[in-house]
């Protein structure tokens, strides 16, 4: 899979994908590893490849989220403005995923502003359509 080809990367311009590449890493994960955890500094952005992450909060790790779409992405905190993962993030199958350095992509946008309107555009569609997937889950509970 192709960056993209992802959720967030339809859509951009050939240069800004290239740049993005450029500051990507591919890292492979076994079953129950970490890549995160609630409270960690939150340096990286991530896309699954293949694989599936359990996302959890809170003491107790309650799941509120599984990431098992090739192309869905995560780690959002890392471009948000947010210090710390607001999540913990655990493999729940030997997973591959796509990670971002933060401070990195900050550089690819400040060269390619119109491509990141676009990427946060689509990344708030995104985190909106999760959170009406929790709003219904709260009411079925």
């Amino acid at each position: 899979m192709l960056i993209d080809q992802t959720d967030l990367g339809r859509g951009m311009s050939w240069e800004f994908t290239n740049e993005l590449y450029a500051v990507t890493t591919t890292e492979s994960f076994s079953q129950g590893d970490f890549l995160f955890r609630q409270g960690d500094y939150a340096k990286y952005f991530y896309v699954l490849l293949e694989g599936r992450i359990r996302l959890s909060m809170g003491k107790n790790g309650k799941v509120v989220y599984i990431v098992s779409r090739p192309g869905e992405a995560f780690g959002w905190s890392s471009l948000v403005g947010r210090e710390l993962y607001s999540a913990s993030a655990e493999c729940v199958l030997a997973s591959k995923c796509f990670r971002i350095d933060r401070e990195a992509f900050d550089r690819v946008l400040e060269k390619k502003t119109a491509d990141g309107v676009i990427f946060f555009r689509r990344l708030a569609g995104i985190l909106g359509e999760r959170l009406i997937n929790i709003y219904d889950t709260l009411l079925l509970a």
